[in-house]
């Protein structure tokens, strides 16, 4: 199988968006043309980044809007929804659990745990808060595929061992620290920090 760069499916979710939009607006159909002008993108790059997937447009006429966006949205692993659960009752923990972002692009969160007897048993947009001693037993029985770690960096690890040992196959790790997970486990970590120090070096390369 073809490896597909990791750059080309963080475009394609930035495509779906889009298209998806033109979709809400009633529109038939768009050029890879108006598909970069509408991402900040350049055509030959939207051309070239369907194409590791198949033919989906007629040249000369462009995509069909709906089918292009179902077509990403199969791609992407978004037709089917996917049951998560956040890790950390903090700050970021209840802004993540907030994010309708999620709910909309199938991600079904479907628990907060956090170790804080405060917060264990309120609820955050209408999701419960579990004690941290119930993860493994919630994670098999919901069937959760997904954990999103927001918790301290100095708990991190522990926690991504629990939701390994649960059966997790993908962890987004928001803690600013290397977490180890076997190799039949993805992850992807965030660090808030990193991107904005990236922010400020080109900024600082630019001259700004």
């Amino acid at each position: 199988m073809q490896k597909i760069p990791e750059a080309t499916i963080g475009r394609l979710s930035v495509y779906s968006r889009y298209v998806g939009s033109l979709e809400k607006k009633g529109i038939l159909t768009v050029s890879s043309a108006e598909i970069a002008e509408g991402v900040n993108g350049s055509p030959a790059q939207v051309r070239k980044d369907l194409a590791y997937f198949g033919e989906f447009g007629t040249r000369g006429v462009g995509y069909n809007v709906e089918s292009l966006n179902q077509q990403i949205i199969k791609i992407l692993g978004l037709s089917i929804r996917w049951n998560v659960v956040i890790i950390g009752a903090g700050n970021l923990g209840s802004a993540l659990t907030q994010y309708k972002g999620f709910q909309n692009r199938g991600f079904n969160t479907l628990a907060v745990f956090d170790n804080d007897v405060n917060k264990v048993g309120l609820k955050i947009s209408g999701v419960p808060i579990y004690p941290i001693d119930r993860l493994e037993e919630f994670v098999k029985k919901e069937n959760i595929q997904i954990g999103i770690v927001a918790v301290p960096f100095q708990y991190a690890q522990e926690v991504v061992d629990r939701l390994v040992k649960a059966g997790i196959k993908a962890v987004l790790n928001f803690a600013p620290c290397v977490i180890s997970v076997p190799s039949q486990v993805e992850i992807r970590n965030v660090d808030l920090t990193v991107n904005l120090e990236i922010l400020t070096f080109n900024m600082g390369a630019n001259k700004f």
